[in-house]
């Protein structure tokens, strides 16, 4: 039998971290390719007491029953709480939305938006998952030139005008894959160009919570004046990716439209993951636990620095960003991250290469390495393990 796909999904391929995640099964390779949480970061003598505590109450029945799309009503308070730590004040209910997770959030976003053939603008490089969804719901993905403070304006400006640019996404805290933070000036500009011209922001939120040095920088959408920026946030990289929770934060209008997108999805997110989530936030221990794991993130990234300074080749450049998971590196042009990377597997360690994070694809002398996952031990040694490969390929 003949089986004959959607136009959809004819040019989607599995994203790169998930593929390369089936390389990974051998434990004597050294990964820089995820973005998982440390293991000792995940809270897991916490979640055990919520969890027995929610099967041990009363009101357990309910969590095993059909809940609504848009979440518990009482998780939705404490979430319109818990933006403020975003700079977003004045929240309610109706302008929040649960998600399993914040790449559900994009989902449903551009679900809501996004019809054959319009123009996506994106940072270049940005998060690679974005260019997969977009994909899905043939949107067409133009890149933004960015500098240290964010997005070039003027290269926004051209773009939204050039290609009646219906949405743009982008991650300004911490980006993946940069690590680089938008400034407050480059956020404000960002959303009254956008509000200038119709254009709606996704604004993607997983990773401003794991800052270890610099200043806190309030959401893009704490300047939107229009109702176009819609902020989405994570509990993915602060609590536990396995417990898929996260939060949409948009005018009433687009979170009603995510929230019918969201029914024919999955009905609503997870009950029990609703509840883990609330108790946690509630009981306050969201607080103490980011102390101690953006101390351990600030290690192991002054870990990676340390060896890249010592082992990798001079001519190798990477950004120093002060908080995140991510440090992003740019060999010299004639060096193909591609074509290099089954030697590095051959030599027990991993990456992530830097074209997959291009609307055009380029970007082949590029590479991502993550620093959450491995020891400072595995660090030192994955990097010294790159470095001697990539001096070869420098000399040949």
């Amino acid at each position: 039998m003949e089986l004959i796909f959607s136009e959809r999904m004819k040019n989607m391929n599995g994203t790169a971290t998930r593929e390369i995640f089936k390389l990974l099964s051998n434990p004597e390779i050294i990964s820089f390719a995820g973005g998982n949480p440390a293991i000792e970061c995940l809270p897991t003598e916490r979640v055990k007491l919520i969890a027995n505590d929610i099967c041990a109450s009363p009101d357990f029945p309910r969590v095993l029953q059909y809940g609504l799309t848009a979440g518990f009503p009482e998780f939705r308070q404490e979430l319109c709480k818990y933006v403020e730590t975003a700079g977003i004040y004045g929240a309610e209910m109706q302008n929040v939305l649960v998600i399993s997770g914040g790449q559900q959030g994009i989902d449903l976003a551009l679900k809501a938006f996004i019809n054959p053939g319009d123009v996506i603008l994106v940072e270049d490089p940005t998060y690679l998952a974005f260019l997969q969804l977009a994909n899905s719901y043939e949107g067409v993905c133009k890149g933004v030139k960015a500098n240290d403070d964010g997005l070039d304006l003027n290269d926004l400006e051209e773009k939204i005008k050039k290609y009646n640019a219906k949405m743009l996404y982008c991650v300004p805290t911490f980006s993946n894959p940069t690590g680089k933070t938008y400034s407050v000036e480059n956020r404000k500009a960002i959303a009254e160009l956008t509000a200038k011209y119709g254009v709606i922001v996704i604004e993607d939120d997983p990773y401003s919570k794991l800052r270890f040095k610099g200043e806190y920088v309030p959401a893009m959408k704490s300047f939107d004046k229009t109702g176009n920026v819609i902020f989405i946030s994570s509990f993915s990289k602060i609590i536990s990716p396995g417990n898929r929770t996260g939060v949409a934060v948009g005018a009433p209008e687009i979170i009603r439209k995510m929230e019918i997108g969201k029914q024919g999805t999955d009905l609503h997110t997870p009950n029990f993951s609703q509840m883990i989530t609330y108790e946690y936030l509630k009981r306050g221990y969201l607080a103490p636990d980011l102390e101690k794991s953006v101390k351990i993130y600030g290690d192991k990234k002054a870990a990676m620095s340390k060896a890249i300074a010592k082992y990798m080749p001079e001519e190798f450049e990477c950004t120093d960003p002060d908080g995140g998971l991510f440090i992003w590196g740019r060999f010299p042009e004639k060096i193909d991250v591609v074509k290099v990377f089954p030697e590095a597997i051959a030599r027990k360690v991993a990456y992530i290469q830097g074209c997959v994070f291009f609307a055009d694809g380029s970007g082949n002398n590029y590479i991502r390495l993550n620093y959450s996952y491995a020891n400072t031990d595995m660090i030192e040694e994955g990097i010294k393990r790159l470095g001697d490969l990539f001096k070869e390929k420098l000399a040949e």
